[in-house]
């Protein structure tokens, strides 16, 4: 009795690794997309690399103040980025590369299994159109546009409810009048 599924089995499979594996033209042009997104691959790589590093100087800013005579916090702070420094320059190419090799059967498997040929030829040329490439190099100053107005017409509603963020933490803290309340930087 088991043989008679078996067979069937054994079919399924064949079809599927067929199906994983993209014709050369189809394998064309999935490198081709990769070579195209590259710098977004390698952008990614850098910001997760940078991510500890960010999350600590983040944390050293108050140990900083709290913790280090005022005539040494200069002198440590320099020795804390020549770290932060020499962190990056280690981690950063590491993970670039890594994420380099890691993206033909990451991001190429997802393009072979979500996109037809045609599909994939359709891609390469939205991407190297000028027209999206005029698009993308407006990224920055299209979010810019946006989160400055966001702020100006939100800023009478949230800076309130920050305030009383501030002073129910600085009551849970038992920091209370307003001289303890830890004092923020007005948002830009």
């Amino acid at each position: 009795m088991p043989h008679k599924f078996f067979l069937p089995l054994c079919l399924a499979l064949a079809t599927l690794a067929a199906q994983a594996q993209p014709t050369p033209a189809k394998q064309e042009l999935i490198s081709r997309i990769l070579k195209l997104q590259q710098p977004g691959i390698e952008a990614m790589a850098r910001g997760l690399a940078e991510q500890p590093a960010a999350i600590i100087l983040d944390g050293m800013s108050g140990a900083l103040s709290t913790r280090v005579a005022p005539e040494k916090r200069e002198a440590i702070a320099r020795e804390v980025q020549a770290e932060v420094r020499k962190y990056t320059d280690e981690a950063v190419p590491l993970v670039r590369d890594r994420a380099i090799k890691l993206a033909p059967s990451t991001i190429g498997a997802v393009l072979n299994d979500k996109f037809t040929e045609d599909e994939l030829r359709q891609l390469v040329a939205l991407i190297e159109s000028p027209v999206y490439g005029k698009f993308q190099s407006l990224g920055n100053d299209m979010q810019r546009a946006l989160t400055q107005q966001l702020i100006a017409e939100t800023r009478p509603q949230i800076e309130p409810k920050v305030k009383a963020l501030e002073q129910a933490i600085a009551r849970r803290l038992g920091l209370t009048g307003t001289a303890q309340t830890p004092q923020r930087a007005p948002a830009k």
